[in-house]
């Protein structure tokens, strides 16, 4: 008999051993399915938003965006978008020039799009800006010619482009009044 009680002692510490190994395990089990939860779920928001993404070209949605589509007066038929903001659009003809560039003849071509205001009616623009078509032709080619290949590179100088041919456009067009042009726009900007 002494012999059993002592295999039964023995055998309560390997089953106390064993429990500690199955708890361990099953600790050990639980954390790998939480990792592989979190791994899963984080893997899933990052491909939903890879993949997901609106045609916003990486741009933060705004609540200004987002209500784009609960206007409060829809635009009516026969009636532009560009009338019912307050400008109307002119295009300007694709302007040619060599870039200051020595050594080398490399040239510039520049097409854009004025964005006006109505406080000019679209109709007798039209016509002031035919009238004042060479004036602009004249000054936008001698600009051009002036900037070189590494002053045309980039966002940035594009953008201080835009801003110096509006200035100007404004100055020659309306010298003694407010500015009627909004904005330029470049529909053609190739260097060669």
């Amino acid at each position: 008999m002494a012999d059993e009680e002592k295999k039964e002692k023995q055998d309560e510490p390997e089953q106390k051993g064993s429990d500690k190994k199955t708890s361990t395990k099953s600790y050990f089990m639980w954390i790998v399915l939480a990792v592989v939860v979190v791994f899963c779920a984080g893997a899933g928001f990052g491909l939903g938003r890879l993949f997901g993404r609106s045609d916003t070209g990486g741009i933060e949605e705004t609540s200004q965006s987002r209500n784009i589509g609960t206007q409060t007066q829809p635009i009516k038929a026969g009636v532009s978008q560009e009338d019912s903001k307050g400008t109307w659009y002119y295009n300007f003809e694709p302007v040619v020039a060599n870039l200051n560039e020595p050594g080398a003849t490399r040239y510039i071509r520049a097409a854009l799009t004025l964005q006006i205001s109505t406080a000019l009616d679209s109709k007798t623009g039209t016509t002031f800006l035919e009238e004042k078509k060479p004036i602009l032709r004249n000054w936008l080619t001698i600009y051009l010619a002036g900037q070189t290949i590494e002053e045309t590179r980039g966002d940035k100088n594009l953008r201080r482009i835009q801003s110096e041919i509006l200035d100007a456009f404004n100055e020659k067009l309306f010298p003694d009044s407010k500015p009627l042009i909004k904005s330029i726009f470049f529909k053609d900007f190739a260097i060669q």
